[in-house]
């Protein structure tokens, strides 16, 4: 958000003066947006003498002149900003009358920048800008095909920043000494390249290599760029050092290679990537609307899950089991260079084996990815932090973020109630980001992955170590979910008790969303997810709440099921199915047939059921569940869409996919009242689901009617509770709301019955944006709200 500040003049200084002096100080995201060559070509239009430098994170300038150009430059300072800068606020004081003087008739110009404590910012990375591509593909320019081309409009930023003030000898580019062409062009304040920190050319900047393992014979400049599209084009599976991270990148028309990589990365099913060449491109693979297209050329250059195409030439393990694919475009020369060669679509996925961090070392990479590239394609720029690439879809015309990584972060978020005193939220396990905060200031983490094993543990504390210095941000208290077995809650119980803040999981889902939209007030928070540590001790998931930012009560939710084996009924639906069949919650619902029951169970390994039914009559390793997601894998797998679950969210992902866009009726439901909530019981959607399945109805119409049914259950509650407070704001989170389908019918039905309705978009509404809600719930305690 962008505030504009209002100075009043001292008449009685400018009419003894005529000019007078004044300093301003720009926050927000101002460094490394080309803000400063932007002040100059101001100043000098409007006739100012005097500097603007980088101090600290924010831009200082001191200009003298009349008091009208003053108050012009402090109006255009916001209203004609650079387009990737994002302008908070701006400080004005008036200078005394020596100091004035002293820049009277002397120019305006840079000077040298300053470390400077107080708030920090700085921007995500930037994709290559139009200028630059003209230049990238023009046999006369000096930079023709040169792959590390930038300005200061596009281009690394927060990937190669070491410290602030954002300077080239605080970032990766410090080693490469400017030759006198680049210098000039740095130098020159008329220059698109003015202060453009990661400025080079082929003379001076980094260079391509191109090796076949650690001792094959390297190839460098243009011929490494060339020999790795050569090898894409045979087959290969090419490991390419990108602007945060490696990526594995292959031909995406080629079935034989794109199996090669699943079974060398660890993947079996999830959806690869897809980057291709322009919107024309992606139109020919996928159905785009309009904001899909928005979203695919903004700066920020990030996955767009849509539709595939029917007729396709991507090879069918590109996206299995699903008619979502995801695309983007190329965001560096290095793609742009790729795609050229080759013109066709390519996989570019992360750098990694599943489950691990992904590879930025260049030592580190060698190692861990031999054994799945052919050949790596790298360059002698090092990489200072880990981004990933940015996931996003759109719903009923909004982005929706469901990983915010590169183009995104580290910008920062508002938070509704200021913090007073600088914090930390930890975020959950899954997804995992974290969250540092100061004031009303929130700066949300990239993606770091699954805090599952040491590696990634590694890696948040290296990404909070560095961002938390470049933010200037040191916390003093920590917010934590409350799942005992999370990494993220260990980390926070190092802290001392009375700096500790613990937050219930789905009311971080629910706060994060409020927070992002500025609800403050009490809401109905609606919380469908996976698995979520719930304040009596039993997994929560399909939660109704009453909400504010400062506390909860939870008035409504779905049944509880075992789940068979705690984390092998996520990894197996079909065990999750017989959870159900076997011990959900009785509340009085319909009786599933036994004969359709067993049309289910003959489909899977007799020892299996028997192993599970006792187990359930036990009570022996089955937690019980109130979990929306955990229904939606059951009845993917009581469809035959999926029985055992390869990647998180696959069931789901099947189910949503099988449904399209099918109208149907809703099958079977019923609400009830245990211990003071509203409960739905899904018992009688379960039998009729098993039915459909017996009387061989198609299994898109049983999806879709069970999408139709979750609709017409929420909207139930929401409309029960709110005859019951009075509150007609909803805000819907978890990772569950990130179906299309589910979300676009419930937030039109929800507003038919006359709710306003609120849905992440700036940060994932999966535990990717738990950290947010934490942090925002956390800030309206201590300061209480």
């Amino acid at each position: 958000m962008r505030e504009r500040a209002t100075v009043a003049y001292p008449a009685q200084l400018a009419g003894r003066l005529g000019r007078i002096g004044q300093r301003f100080e720009v926050y927000g995201s101002v460094q490394g947006v080309g803000f400063r060559p932007h002040v100059v070509r101001l100043a000098r239009e409007l006739g100012l003498d005097g500097w603007v430098h980088n101090a600290g994170g924010l831009v200082v300038i001191e200009a003298a002149g009349n008091p009208a150009a003053l108050s012009t430059l402090l109006r255009q300072l916001t209203a004609d900003a650079p387009p990737n800068a994002a302008v908070s606020r701006v400080d004005v004081s008036h200078l005394d009358h020596a100091t004035a003087t002293t820049l009277q008739g002397r120019g305006f110009h840079v000077v040298g920048s300053i470390a400077r404590a107080g708030p920090h910012e700085f921007p995500p990375d930037l994709a290559t800008c139009d200028a630059c591509l003209r230049e990238l593909f023009d046999p006369s320019d000096r930079r023709y095909r040169y792959p590390f081309v930038n300005c200061t409009a596009c281009g690394p930023r927060a990937t190669i920043i070491t410290e602030l003030p954002y300077d080239r000898d605080r970032t990766t580019m410090a080693p490469f000494e400017l030759c006198a062409e680049c210098t000039a062009e740095y130098t020159d304040e008329t220059d698109r390249r003015f202060h453009a920190e990661p400025v080079a050319c082929p003379k001076c900047g980094p260079r391509l290599t191109w090796a076949i393992g650690d001792h094959g014979d390297r190839v460098l400049g243009d011929a490494a760029l060339m020999a790795a599209a050569a090898a894409i084009d045979d087959g290969a599976i090419v490991a390419v050092k990108g602007l945060g991270g490696y990526q594995l990148v292959c031909d995406a028309t080629q079935a034989a290679t794109v199996q090669a990589l699943r079974g060398r990365k660890g993947r079996p099913e999830k959806p690869l990537a897809v980057m291709v060449r322009d919107v024309t491109s992606a139109r020919s693979i996928a159905h785009l609307d309009t904001a899909d297209e928005k979203l695919l050329v903004s700066t920020a250059r990030p996955i767009v899950l849509v539709t595939s195409a029917s007729a396709t030439t991507l090879a069918p393990g590109v996206h299995p089991g699903t008619h979502q694919v995801g695309v983007f475009l190329p965001y560096t020369p290095v793609h742009h260079l790729l795609l050229h060669e080759l013109a066709r679509p390519l996989v570019v996925t992360s750098g990694n084996r599943s489950d691990e961090p992904i590879a930025i070392d260049d030592a580190d990479a060698l190692a861990r990815l031999s054994g799945l590239a052919d050949g790596f394609l790298t360059h002698n720029r090092q990489i200072r932090a880990r981004y990933d690439d940015s996931v996003t879809r759109t719903i009923t015309g909004r982005p929706a973020l469901v990983r915010r990584a590169r183009g995104y972060a580290p910008s920062s978020m508002r938070l509704p109630h200021p913090t007073p005193q600088p914090l930390l939220a930890t975020g959950a396990q899954q997804k995992h980001t974290f969250t540092v905060a100061d004031g009303d200031r929130a700066v949300l983490s990239p993606h770091v992955g699954d805090l599952s094993d040491h590696d990634t543990f590694a890696a948040f504390e290296d990404t909070l170590a560095h961002l938390s210095r470049l933010v200037a941000i040191r916390p003093t208290v920590i917010a934590h979910d409350l799942h005992p077995g999370y990494l993220s809650t260990q980390y926070a119980q190092r802290w001392p008790a009375h700096r500790r803040i613990g937050v219930q999981h789905h009311h971080a889902h629910v706060a994060s969303c409020a927070a992002e939209h500025g609800v403050t007030g009490p809401f109905l928070g609606v919380a469908y997810d996976g698995l979520g540590w719930g304040d009596d001790g039993t997994f929560w998931g399909g939660e109704l709440l009453v909400a504010d930012l400062t506390g909860y009560r939870r008035v409504g939710r779905f049944a509880r099921a075992p789940l068979p084996g705690g984390e092998a009924a996520i990894r197996r639906p079909a065990r999750m199915a017989l959870g159900y069949l076997f011990g959900g919650e009785k509340l009085g619902g319909v009786a599933v047939e036994p004969g359709s029951v067993q049309a289910f169970t003959d489909r899977l390994p007799r020892r299996e059921v028997d192993t599970v039914r006792r187990m359930v009559e036990r009570g022996v390793n089955c937690p019980p569940a109130s979990s929306a997601g955990r229904l939606f894998d059951a009845v993917s797998s009581l469809l035959g869409l999926c029985d055992d679950a390869t990647y998180e969210g696959a069931a789901a992902v099947a189910l949503e996919s099988v449904a399209g866009d099918i109208t149907a009726d809703s099958l079977p439901w019923r609400l009830s009242r245990s211990g003071g909530l509203l409960v739905y019981d899904p018992g009688p959607t379960i039998a009729a689901v098993l039915d459909g399945v017996a009387n061989r109805t198609p299994r898109a119409h049983l999806a879709a009617a069970f999408h139709t049914t979750i609709v017409e259950v929420t909207v139930a509650m929401c409309v029960d509770a709110g005859h019951s407070t009075g509150l007609r704001a909803v805000c819907l989170s978890g990772g569950v709301l990130q179906n299309r389908r589910l979300a676009s019918v419930l937030l039109d039905q929800l507003r038919h019955q006359g709710f306003t309705v609120y849905l992440n978009e700036h940060v994932p509404a999966n535990d990717g944006g738990v950290s947010y809600g934490q942090a925002a719930i956390a800030a309206a305690r201590m300061g209480g709200a």
